[in-house]
């Protein structure tokens, strides 16, 4: 990213504002990261307004505007199967905007599944799925894991110091993990999508 830590962290606060309801005035700015000026506050967004994140009307109090770029988007990663493994393909298909759900997308990417062993709970054909990467999860977490080439979404579960992912389809085995079996990351979310 080009953006400073601060420069992060003050864009980070404006988007907090303006999911609220409001931008931030170039006061309240100064006082949430208690800057002794309004200038040092001007600089910042000057900075940021450079690189493409914010608009500014210098005749309004709260005259800050949210650019496309600034909004929050996770790429889709391919499919991943709700059913038996297959090989993954990991292409980004398109991005997802998340700004209204989340304040951070460090280490998150969506998944679309494909197949129906989780429909039990409640992941559908299609549904995006967010997953945070991870390379471990607690019993009970749903998680994407790679076993050997291949991917899928299940239930991890813990049965007397085994792992094994487990569909919520009875119409599914139960898959055991082997020293080639990865944990990818854990579903935060699905979101389903009404065409």
């Amino acid at each position: 990213m080009d953006l400073t830590d601060k420069q992060q962290e003050v864009l980070m606060f404006i988007r907090k504002k303006v999911r609220e309801g409001l931008p931030p005035t170039i006061r309240e700015i100064a006082a949430e990261f208690s800057f002794s000026s309004t200038g040092t506050v001007r600089d910042y967004l000057k900075a940021l307004f450079r690189k493409g994140y914010i608009l500014l009307n210098e005749k309004k109090s709260r005259a800050i505007e949210l650019t496309e770029k600034a909004m929050l988007t996770i790429p889709i990663l391919g499919s991943v199967p709700a059913g038996v493994p297959v090989l993954a393909v990991e292409n980004v298909e398109d991005y997802f905007n998340v700004d209204k759900l989340f304040s951070q997308k460090e280490e998150l990417f969506f998944l679309r599944v494909r197949g129906d062993s989780m429909i039990g709970a409640g992941i559908m054909p299609d549904d995006l799925v967010l997953v945070k990467k991870q390379p471990c999860a607690q019993s009970e977490d749903i998680v994407v894991c790679r076993i050997d080439d291949e991917v899928t979404v299940k239930i991890l579960r813990n049965r007397e110091g085994r792992l094994f992912l487990e569909p919520a389809n009875k119409n599914y085995s139960i898959i055991p993990l082997n020293e080639n079996s990865q944990i990818v990351g854990k579903v935060i979310t699905a979101i389903r999508r009404y065409v």
